[in-house]
């Protein structure tokens, strides 16, 4: 499969191998792929027998049972359908720091491309959404190849804009996005808290599974500064020039409390919250936790 290799590069695709995004439940769909549906079809794993009925297709006709009781009986199976992922990239300027590596948004595009990388390889459906205050652009949930090409163009040309507002857009795009599907929203999450709340608990109770990566740079996350700095506002004009030691305990403490609650807010509907660092591999990150939702997933059935 041909691939951009800004996003995805040959090592980032080397270390997807053997990696599966699953639905936690039955999906409902019509695409054939690996997740189990809610219908019943024809298609690859065995359910039961049921009795011919005139206008059955006699391709599926059972003739040993034939052979033993000499009726006529149709094996019914589960069909296998598709999983649709929606991703929610977060394009705002805030998503254009970078410390000593490469941007928030350049990392989010990365997982974004990942994903719709490992999506495709199941052929499943993924789609894209970008925001800031607004939808700057979206792409619906399909499958194949050159949808892939599609979701790669449009990550190579995003740049960072506009400020981050949750408050309208989540509930709009709860309600809109077409059929219960796997939400992944990826964020820095810098706007009010109870905007990111309020939109966490509108998509779930709108019946879609939500994942949240949030993305910060490792110098958000711990605040390594030690001499005079000056701080600049990246959506607004704010200017601080500070000692950063003597902000060190309260502003860590902050993050601390801005995370605790986003989690448990996550919890409390059944989605999952990963805290992601920009110093670690995209790849690896992504490993991870899909590992760690697969085993879950495995105790659930235990």
């Amino acid at each position: 499969m041909a691939t951009s290799r800004k996003y995805l590069d040959p090592e980032t695709i080397a270390r997807l191998h053997g990696l599966e995004l699953r639905a936690r439940g039955v999906v409902a769909g019509f695409i054939s792929g690996m997740h189990r549906s809610a219908y019943r079809g024809y298609s690859v794993e065995f359910a039961e027998h049921r009795q011919y009925a005139p206008g059955d297709d006699i391709r599926h006709l059972d003739w040993r049972i034939f052979g033993r009781a000499d009726k006529f009986f149709i094996k019914q199976f589960e069909e296998e359908t598709n999983l649709r992922c929606n991703v929610l990239l977060d394009i705002s300027r805030s998503m254009g720091f970078a410390g000593r590596g490469r941007s928030k948004l350049e990392y989010g595009c990365t997982l974004t491309a990942c994903l719709a990388y490992l999506l495709t390889q199941q052929h499943d459906a993924a789609g894209l959404v970008t925001f800031d205050a607004a939808v700057r652009a979206r792409l619906p949930c399909r499958t194949g190849r050159a949808h892939l090409a599609d979701v790669l163009h449009t990550l190579e040309g995003l740049a960072p804009s506009g400020q981050t507002d949750v408050k309208v857009l989540f509930h709009r795009l709860a309600e809109e996005l077409q059929h219960r599907s796997t939400v992944v929203l990826i964020s820095d999450l810098l706007t009010d808290i109870e905007d990111v709340v309020s939109g966490i608990g509108h998509i779930c109770l709108a019946g879609h599974e939500l994942i949240v990566l949030h993305v910060l740079d490792d110098a958000e996350w711990n605040f390594p500064y030690s001499e005079n700095i000056l701080f600049e506002g990246i959506e607004d004009d704010l200017r601080l020039l500070t000692d950063p030691q003597s902000l060190r305990r309260n502003y860590l403490a902050a993050v601390e409390r801005f995370v605790t609650r986003v989690r448990a807010t996550c919890l409390r509907h059944g989605a999952d919250y990963v805290a992601v660092n920009t110093a670690d591999a995209p790849a690896v990150v992504l490993g991870g936790y899909l590992g760690a939702r697969t085993q879950r997933a495995i105790r659930g059935r235990a």
